[in-house]
């Protein structure tokens, strides 16, 4: 078809009211940023000849996306949640700022609420038997080295099976089984005792991955570590840190993996004094540099809809 009507006064009368961006009523950001969106799906309409089957097929979707209530985890496949961290990187490099542990995404199984820990956190509260002994350990100071002492480094991963806690769909894991708080001592030092995680999949008959088949492409992650670091005087720190040598490091269904965020995984003994299943266990040391604050403020801080859960 060569149908292009996006350029008709009916149709831009019709972007104008369904938005009502000439309206005094309504929010001005809103009305602009709905009005952009909508004239570009009504252009593509004109432009694909995107056909009446096809528009209902989206809009189908959309509902089943909501049903499976996998918004977030969509916006991690299609790079959008990546799209927002190569704007910060942007951002910090037009305001000069440099360094610091690089940022990645924050993924949609964060859980709020897990008790802080001075030092140490073994989270580990439920028996895996397919998951070894992992120490995660560090410290967290600033770009001049200084350690920052009373920060909090929030962890969370997911068990053997691949699911996070609160999230998993046997119901097997407590709301904070993997997840763990630390305040950093006077040294900057914090410690997580806890089991080696796997990597996940999108859920196979979910939405998600439904769009993903149409694409072509697999809905897989690596085995992978997530983090909070915040400190008064810094920039809230959001990053994760994939498990060496699995295969999936460089074809990350959600595009989180960068360069440093790739650390050595080291055979130990020793586990039993530690309190941890095993005598042999495996340790990562990661190191945590944060930036400061901007005019004194924190620009890092993201306002999103959280699970959250009472320990």
């Amino acid at each position: 078809m060569t149908i292009k009507v996006f350029d008709t006064q009916e149709v831009q009368d019709l972007l104008k009211a369904a938005t009502n961006i000439e309206g005094a009523e309504g929010n001005p950001r809103v009305k602009q940023i709905i009005n952009r969106l909508l004239a570009d799906l009504f252009k593509a309409i004109d432009d694909l000849d995107i056909t009446p089957d096809e528009i209902w097929a989206g809009v189908n979707y959309l509902n089943q996306l909501g049903r499976d209530g996998e918004a977030a985890l969509l916006a991690a496949g299609l790079g959008l949640e990546k799209l927002l961290d190569i704007r910060m990187d942007a951002e910090d490099k037009q305001a000069g700022i440099e360094g610091g542990t690089p940022r990645t995404i924050e993924g949609p199984l964060y859980v709020a609420g897990a008790p802080v820990k001075d030092g140490l956190c073994k989270m580990d509260l439920d028996p895996d038997e397919d998951a070894g002994p992992l120490v995660i350990r560090g410290t967290v100071a600033d770009l001049d080295g200084k350690p920052v002492a009373n920060a909090i480094v929030e962890c969370w991963h997911a068990n053997s099976k691949g699911f996070y806690s609160h999230f998993d769909p046997t119901g097997a894991q407590t709301d904070f089984n993997l997840r763990g708080a630390v305040r950093t001592d006077a040294q900057g030092k914090y410690e997580f005792r806890t089991l080696m995680p796997v990597g996940y999949g999108c859920p196979p008959h979910g939405a998600t991955q439904q769009l993903l088949n149409g694409l072509g492409r697999h809905g897989n992650r690596p085995a992978h570590v997530h983090f909070f670091v915040t400190s008064e005087q810094h920039r809230k720190l959001t990053t994760q840190f994939n498990i060496e040598g699995d295969p999936l490091i460089w074809d990350d269904f959600a595009y989180a993996t960068r360069e440093d965020l790739i650390p050595p995984v080291t055979e130990k003994t020793g586990g039993a004094g530690l309190g941890l299943k095993e005598d042999a266990y495996k340790e990562i040391v990661f190191d945590f540099v944060l930036t400061g604050l901007v005019q004194g403020q924190d620009n890092q801080l993201v306002n999103r809809l959280r699970a959250s859960a009472k320990a």
